[in-house]
């Protein structure tokens, strides 16, 4: 079950909005569909990410993803423990998982995306 106080993209990527710190990760369904990750490559704190532009990438056996922004804003934190332990993606996406938090001046890009009952119905739509 995805968290309702979420919002989600059709990159399987999610958005925690705390203020106007918006925390970014990939979804249980993300990770699953990944396999075992291996590496993740984030960018630094400080760095602006721009909203629909990859920021970084999530490495697995089967794949190499691109995860993409949001929302526009400047990095203030960076999850260095998921950058040395990748696996962390698959056990906790949305808790200890998470990749970067974005201090952000427009959430406006944020209405854009999905609810997780939204979420749910595109999964479902998407396996057919």
């Amino acid at each position: 079950m995805n968290p309702v106080e979420l919002k989600y993209n059709k990159e399987h990527e999610y958005a925690r909005v705390e203020g106007n710190i918006v925390t970014f990760g990939i979804t249980d369904h993300a990770q699953d569909s990944l396999g075992d990750v291996v590496f993740v490559e984030l960018p630094e704190e400080g760095v602006t990410v721009t909203a629909g532009k990859s920021y970084g990438t999530v490495e697995s056996v089967k794949a190499v993803s691109d995860i993409y922004a949001s929302v526009s804003g400047k990095v203030v934190e960076v999850n260095t423990q998921v950058m040395d332990s990748p696996d962390l993606l698959n056990s906790d996406p949305y808790g200890e998982g998470w990749l970067v938090k974005v201090e952000v001046e427009d959430l406006s890009p944020l209405d854009n995306m999905m609810s997780a009952a939204e979420y749910e119905t595109y999964l479902a739509q998407e396996e057919h």
